[in-house]
């Protein structure tokens, strides 16, 4: 679907309207567990690379999509998103993939296997068990709020251009660890969550994944974050502890 569909809407566009500015929301996934290679250290609550490594503050759109494990979604958005990039650069219509991981907001719909941010709250305020799924809970993603992905799309929209590449992310600044969420949820909630553990990971999971921002700031320098971590999970709380209370 990812793969049809998107090229489904690059024809038309290009039949159509091909001067519009067209913006694929593809995904960090493109980039399968390459990640997983890096240099990591283990600490006390999260992995994390040496403050002296290259890519300390985010992994960048140099990093390679080849030769590593994708899950079946990660192969079906590196296709759509290499078919904007070419649709864009062969056919010069002005293209982008976003590149996004961890997307979310007070009105995500988080589930087990999508939206963290917003699943691990859910269970913190209704007591439902959390799994931690592999890593011992100490991978790490960053958070972007979904208000601050879209003022990217906006940025681009107003001065687009040809088959670009962007990763999008909250950058190191809106980083955590799993468990470091847990902590969070459970100071924001006051409540102790109740959690359980599985040495399995995600088929091409991340062990560590912080978006490097550098390239979309340097073409769009007016473009800054609005929420931090912990606003974003406040809002969360605030905004669905009573319908999830009592859903509960």
């Amino acid at each position: 679907m990812n793969a049809t569909g998107t090229l489904n809407l690059l024809d038309h566009a290009r039949n159509y309207c091909p001067a519009a500015p067209f913006v694929f929301t593809s995904t960090n996934k493109v980039y399968g567990d390459r990640p997983n290679s890096l240099p990591l250290l283990e600490f006390g609550t999260r992995y994390d690379l040496p403050p002296d490594h290259e890519r300390y503050d985010g992994i960048d759109e140099t990093t390679s999509i080849d030769q590593c494990l994708h899950s079946v979604f990660g192969a079906s958005k590196v296709a759509a998103d290499i078919m904007t990039q070419e649709y864009g650069k062969y056919f010069g219509m002005p293209t982008v993939c976003f590149r996004g991981g961890c997307l979310t907001g007070e009105n995500h719909s988080g589930a087990k296997q999508h939206g963290f941010l917003s699943y691990l709250m859910k269970c913190a305020v209704t007591g439902q068990s959390y799994t931690v799924m592999g890593y011992g809970g100490k991978q790490v993603r960053d958070n972007i709020h979904s208000a601050d992905l879209v003022r990217m799309f906006e940025a681009f929209i107003e001065n687009p251009k040809v088959g670009e590449v962007y990763n999008a992310g909250g950058g190191r600044e809106r980083s955590c660890s799993l468990l470091e969420a847990i902590a969070l949820a459970e100071d924001i909630t006051g409540n102790k969550m109740s959690l359980s553990y599985q040495d399995e990971s995600r088929v091409g999971d991340h062990k560590w994944w912080i978006t490097s921002l550098d390239k979309f700031r340097s073409h769009y320098p007016r473009w800054h974050q609005e929420f931090t971590l912990k606003e974003i999970l406040t809002r969360m709380y605030t905004t669905n502890r009573d319908r999830w209370c009592a859903l509960a």
